[in-house]
């Protein structure tokens, strides 16, 4: 485990490709993007779901401009579209591309960043597919949202789809039937089931919350959403990842065994009918491959290497992980943890390299290391390289708007409706 200071995780793959979980990292991103899957990366062996639509290259020329002629083209095109423009960057992003962000945070910092900044007509943002989504519903509707590449999307997210979702409400729908009167409500003025989706979803699963009395959490405020929808039903569906569940039902008290697993491929989720009746949060079976591989050795490790270290994970990672661990958090709460450690406090951390590399440089005061001892930033986040900003800030200069996100008017109004219940969920 080394320390990382100077250098951005782009660098240092880059310098020692071999060092990273794959070579080709060390690549442009639009060797990728005709490419079905993923990308290099964590997510490289997950399974994209078809069909696959793939976006179309980055023009050649800005493949191969060099990087101080991509970073002079942003600059410039910034300076020229001021108030106009609004770049939100992602915790996850690269240095490379997160220098120009006007915001930087998590998911719920950058949907309520996006509204603080009225006057501008474009919002960039770089992160992944579903939060230029959030974006566009939540933006005015004269605004633009941009991603700049396309093939940013997120492999949880895709781990649950909305047919998936809407067959396994009918089948809990028809389960539970005895238990609602002609208003949908048992007795006790509870729903059987309230939805309740990561912000890691698609538009359409955000409707369908919206649609259902359900509501979008975000690792910040998961627990306090949590507590509304138990203040509205007696269960919670919860997806698509089981860890953030899990995880924050337990601190909350909830037993192991009535959170099931529902596996969207087998009956009832593979789940008894006594299993469900009894259950408080159904998981889905979905889960982040960047923080799926952190592991309990990991953290045996830094302890022995650094005795008397902090460790602190992102609550994505497997229940286990975060058991061990001395706090877990969202990758704000992250930062304000490091940000209120002593110099000289030794901080392992379990969440995507780019935040901690980050940190680190940020605190050279204390030594800060990531639990994960080989590079292997997020897929997906990964796609947004200064190639794809510079390209489609110069559309803005010329009168394009290039990789627009737009969320559909029958989808948006729904899902509107889930994420402002979240975005009145403040976090505790």
């Amino acid at each position: 485990m080394t320390q990382l200071l100077s250098l951005s995780v782009n660098d240092l793959i880059t310098a020692a490709p071999s060092a990273s979980c794959d070579a080709d990292l060390a690549r442009g991103p639009w060797d990728f993007d005709l490419a079905p899957g993923y990308g290099p990366g964590a997510s490289e062996l997950d399974v994209i779901p078809e069909p696959v639509t793939r976006p179309g290259q980055l023009p050649t020329v800005y493949q191969r401009m060099s990087d101080d002629e991509l970073h002079a083209r942003i600059r410039t095109a910034k300076e020229k579209l001021g108030s106009d423009l609004v770049i939100l960057g992602h915790f996850y992003q690269r240095d490379e591309v997160v220098q120009y962000a006007d915001f930087v945070g998590d998911s719920f910092q950058l949907a309520n960043a996006a509204l603080t900044r009225p006057e501008a007509n474009t919002i960039v943002f770089c992160g992944v597919h579903f939060m230029a989504e959030t974006a566009d519903i939540l933006a005015r509707p004269d605004q633009h949202v941009i991603l700049p590449n396309l093939a940013a999307g997120c492999s949880m997210a895709d781990m649950a789809d909305e047919d998936s979702v809407e067959a396994a409400w009918e089948d809990l729908m028809e389960l539970y039937a005895d238990e609602a009167g002609p208003d949908g409500l048992g007795a006790d003025g509870l729903a059987s089931v309230i939805p309740v989706t990561y912000m890691n979803s698609s538009a359409a699963l955000k409707a369908f919350c919206g649609r259902h009395g359900g509501i979008v959490c975000t690792s910040s405020n998961a627990a306090t959403v949590l507590e509304w929808a138990f203040a509205r039903g007696k269960r919670v569906l919860f997806f698509p990842d089981q860890h953030l569940g899990r995880n924050t039902a337990k601190a909350m008290g909830v037993p192991l065994e009535q959170m099931p697993m529902w596996n969207p491929r087998k009956p009832l989720g593979g789940n008894t009918e006594t299993e469900l009746q009894d259950a408080k949060v159904i998981l889905w079976h979905g889960f982040c491959s960047v923080h799926k591989r952190f592991n309990v050795a990991q953290i045996e490790q830094a302890r022995a290497q650094y005795p008397g270290c902090k460790v602190i994970v992102h609550p994505e990672c497997p229940m286990p992980v975060v058991d061990a661990a001395d706090a877990a958090g969202s990758t704000d709460a992250i930062r304000k943890f490091v940000a209120a450690a002593q110099p000289g406090d030794v901080i392992a951390i379990g969440t995507e390299v780019n935040l901690v590399n980050r940190l680190a440089r940020e605190n050279p005061d204390k030594t800060i290391f990531c639990l994960d001892p080989v590079i292997c930033p997020c897929s997906t986040m990964y796609r947004i390289h200064p190639g794809y900003l510079a390209w489609t800030l110069d559309g803005l200069v010329e009168g394009e708007i290039r990789n627009q996100i737009v969320v559909a008017d029958d989808v948006a109004v729904h899902a509107k409706v889930a994420l402002e219940r979240m975005l009145a969920a403040l976090p505790r």
